[in-house]
Formats: C-alpha cells, sequence, structure tokens
C-alpha cells in the first residue's frame, strides 16, 4: 500500500507541472491578450489592441485603402501585388513636418531601418506578440535601439517632410510562421474609429479592398512598380 502512495505521488509531482504547462500555453479564442508569438487570424480573428491614433488625425486630408495601388507593391506571403498598408496624406495646408507620430501599442522595437527618407520603425505589441507595426518615414524624437520599450501614444517623432506620406503596415505571425498583413483599421478599437467616423469614414470597409474585389481587378506588378490604371477607387478622402 506504502509503494502505490508513494508511486501516486510521484506521478502527481510529474503530471502537475506538465499539466500547468498545457494551461500556461493555451490561447483563449475571445482575443484576450496571448503571451504567444503566432496569432491564427482565421480561428481568432483579429483583436482590437490598438486604443490611441498613431498619427494626428486632424491634419490628415486622405487615406489610401488597403490593397490599393498606391506607392508600390506591399504584399504579404498569402497575397501578392498590391499594397497592404496605409498611406496618410497631410492636408496641403499643414506643415508636413510638424506631425506628431506616436506608438500606437505598448511594445519593443524590433527593427530600425534608415530610409531614403526618415526612419522606419517596428513594433511588436506587449499583449499580442504576433503583432508588428511598421511606421514609415519618422523624424526621430531620440536614436531608438533594438528592444527599447515603447508605450502607447509615446511620442515617436514627426513626419519626415512634404517628399513623402507618412505609411504604417499590420504583420501577423502567422501560425504557419509567415507574415500576414491586416489593415491597422482591423486593429484600431471602436473608440479610435469614432474620430474615422467623424471625419466620413462610415464603416471599417470603407477603407479597405477586399481580397476578393482586389483578385476579380488584378493589379500588374513589374517588380514593386505598379503598371498600368487601377479600375478600382484607392482613396478615402476625409471630411
Amino acid at each position: 500500500m506504502k509503494k502505490l502512495i508513494l508511486i501516486s505521488e510521484i506521478l502527481a509531482l510529474i503530471l502537475i507541472p506538465f499539466m500547468f504547462r498545457l494551461t500556461a500555453c493555451h490561447k483563449d479564442s475571445d482575443n484576450s491578450p496571448s503571451t504567444t508569438d503566432v496569432w491564427d487570424i482565421d480561428k481568432d480573428g483579429i483583436p482590437k489592441l490598438v486604443a490611441t491614433n498613431y498619427i494626428e488625425l486632424d491634419k490628415i486630408a486622405r487615406i489610401s485603402k488597403f490593397r490599393s495601388s498606391e506607392g508600390h507593391d506591399y504584399s504579404d506571403a498569402f497575397e501578392h501585388c498590391r499594397s497592404m498598408k496605409h498611406y496618410f496624406e497631410p492636408k496641403s495646408s499643414a506643415d508636413w513636418t510638424t506631425i506628431k507620430i506616436f506608438s500606437p501599442v505598448d511594445g519593443k522595437i524590433t527593427r530600425i531601418e534608415q530610409e531614403w527618407a526618415g526612419t522606419k520603425i517596428e513594433i511588436a505589441s506587449d499583449d499580442y506578440p504576433a503583432f508588428r507595426f511598421s511606421i514609415f518615414h519618422i523624424n526621430t524624437t531620440k536614436q531608438y535601439k533594438i528592444d527599447d520599450q515603447v508605450t502607447a501614444g509615446e511620442l515617436l517623432g514627426t513626419h519626415i517632410g512634404s517628399q513623402t506620406m507618412s505609411d504604417i503596415s499590420v504583420i501577423v505571425n502567422d501560425p504557419t510562421r509567415q507574415g500576414r498583413m491586416v489593415s491597422y483599421f482591423d486593429v484600431i478599437t471602436d473608440a479610435v474609429f469614432t474620430q474615422y467616423q467623424s471625419r466620413g469614414v462610415n464603416t471599417r470597409d470603407d477603407i479597405k479592398i477586399s481580397k476578393a474585389l482586389r483578385d476579380a481587378n488584378p493589379l500588374t506588378c513589374s517588380g514593386e512598380t505598379f503598371v498600368g490604371t487601377d479600375p478600382l477607387d484607392i482613396w478615402k478622402i476625409l471630411n
């Protein structure tokens, strides 16, 4: 009997930590914060994790639609020949060099690139590490380093200037370990989206081209350059 009790106690000591690890690694499907660096959009949807605008919206005149032909080909492992980011074009009356750029989330800087105009910063969300935000053409307030922590709403700098627009992309680490891009407007909260509604964006779909519609009206690319005319409306003009 004592041997049986001893064996059961040993098994408990082995199994309890194992069961704990299983529980700790489980990811709920209710879009609750996740510690894993992958996220299955098809299974779990897209969490609305951005509670602050990355840019001063009152100074923006229009925004390019997700999957538009603005700029150059910027697509992921699942789609091709389309711009899967948004360009924010400031008002002509604004001084483009003074437009403030903010971190959209609490997170860690995972990439810094010096561009032909300004600096590109990539931020991985603390709450949803699978989601990474790339903000282009920033005149940074300081010299950031890889692994620096930033907070939502933290001033990263200002837009570089009138030589180019501000653009932002959101990439998700798919379970296949391939990057999958989603629209910035898929991840902002309803409270943030009301700011766009007040500027004439009625629904989130108003500022996106669906995959089905883009596939039915394909673009032609030569390298990263779009060739020909896009039959679809690619801009959302703000009120």
